[in-house]
Parts: C-alpha cells; structure tokens; sequence
C-alpha cells in the first residue's frame, strides 16, 4: 500500500498543516528528485504524504 491509510485515519493533528507540509514536501521531491520515487512508481504526492506521516519529513507551520 502507497499511504499508510491508518496512519492517516489515527493522525490526531491539525489536518490542514499536515497537508500544507505535504505539498511542500512534493514540491521538494519534483525539484530535487529522490529515489524514493521510482520504487513508488512515480507518484510524488502520496510519498510526500507518507514522508510526513511516518515523521521521515519534521515540518512546523510559522505564522
């Protein structure tokens, strides 16, 4: 599975930061590239999204 779908479902936090720091960890991934990508077929927002899920990616929203 691409998401970690219970992750998702049990993330007590502010949903609309998590996908702020998701999108601007794909972002990342398309300028930079990572290797991570190929192994999930190209799809750079559902790594992103499981990069900041699994806390492989910290991210803090300043005001």
């Amino acid at each position: 599975m691409i998401l970690p779908l219970e992750l998702l479902i049990n993330h007590d936090g502010n949903i609309y930061e998590l996908t702020c720091a998701s999108i601007r960890r794909a972002v990342q991934l398309t300028l930079t590239g990572d290797e991570e990508i190929e192994k999930n077929e190209g799809k750079v927002v559902s790594l992103a999204i499981k990069q900041v899920l699994t806390k492989r990616v910290e991210y803090r929203i300043e005001s």
